[in-house]
């Protein structure tokens, strides 16, 4: 059993018929045949088998494709480790960002196309657990999110904290809000929070609620920003959000206030998964944003 005959393997079970896999392939169809059979009879079990006019797995293929995605990963992973060390600072960047961290980025990634001219980018925004999901599957390999969030399978390097405001039209709230304000006073408005029950915001602003002994009155959970914005400046409701959205959208036409609590913060983190190839490009954008003292 080699590489080739597992990758010739992994594409029959994609395409579920030899005559597909073999066009792929650009190869005629009875060697991919006889690569099957060989392939069988040295592990002397079937692998597939027909169903109609399709191949389906059996039980011993089905643990054979595993372990071959698995192996092909990390043939590809080493062949990539090798090339990058051969051209040096070619490559691509594959990271995540969450819905509400993206205010400092445009400037990190200038910072960086700057040292790393040659590099490319691949950029995805999304929820915090998705990106983890993301990175888990090794879509993405690095994401900046938001916490908490269980997180025992990444390394993690925290890289800021940030407080929370209130947003809120006048057509809500007609009185001008002072430029700080207690949490206990969000009880008086309808709020919409830019977080899904169970995520890290959404379970940052319930707990810090639960110690001042008050739940909070949502009326909404808009995790599209744009969206969330707009139902603030139609009167709607009142937002809780962390800086970085107070930095990217207020308006005079939206009022803001710092709510100054210790028990409400936002930390966001950059994230990898641990014990994983990392592309040379991920390696120096780790480097770059890491705090001088996390270096030493």
């Amino acid at each position: 059993m080699d590489i080739r005959q597992l990758r010739y393997f992994t594409i029959i079970v994609e395409e579920k018929q030899i005559s597909a896999a073999a066009r792929r392939l650009h190869m005629s169809q009875p060697p991919l045949s006889q690569q099957l059979k060989a392939l069988e009879d040295e592990l002397g079990s079937a692998l597939v088998e027909r169903s109609g006019k399709h191949l389906e797995l059996t039980e011993a293929g089905k643990a054979l494709y595993s372990y071959a995605l698995k192996l092909l990963q990390l043939m590809d992973e080493a062949k990539t480790e090798v090339q990058e060390i051969g051209s040096g600072f070619k490559g691509v960047l594959r990271i995540g960002i969450n819905t509400l961290s993206s205010v400092g980025l445009p400037d990190t990634l200038m910072r960086f196309k700057e040292n790393y001219p040659q590099v490319t980018y691949k950029i995805q925004q999304n929820e915090s657990a998705q990106l983890c999901s993301m990175v888990k599957s090794r879509v993405l390999e690095l994401a900046i999110i938001r916490l908490p969030l269980a997180l025992d399978e990444f390394s993690v390097l925290h890289l800021n904290t940030e407080p929370f405001y209130l947003m809120a039209s006048r057509q809500l709230i007609p009185q001008p809000l002072a430029p700080e304000i207690p949490l206990e006073q969000i009880r008086n408005y309808p709020l919409i929070l830019p977080s899904t029950e169970g995520l890290g915001v959404h379970y940052t602003v319930l707990m810090a609620c639960a110690k001042h002994r008050f739940e909070p009155r949502i009326i909404a959970e808009c995790s599209d920003i744009p969206l969330l914005l707009s139902l603030v400046s139609s009167g709607f409701g009142a937002a809780v959000v962390p800086e970085t959205i107070v930095k990217l959208h207020a308006s005079h036409d939206v009022q803001v206030a710092k709510i100054a609590d210790p028990d409400l913060s936002s930390p966001y983190a950059l994230i990898w998964l641990k014990e994983h190839h990392l592309s040379q490009a991920a390696r120096h954008f780790i480097d770059m944003i890491s705090p001088p003292a996390s270096r030493e």
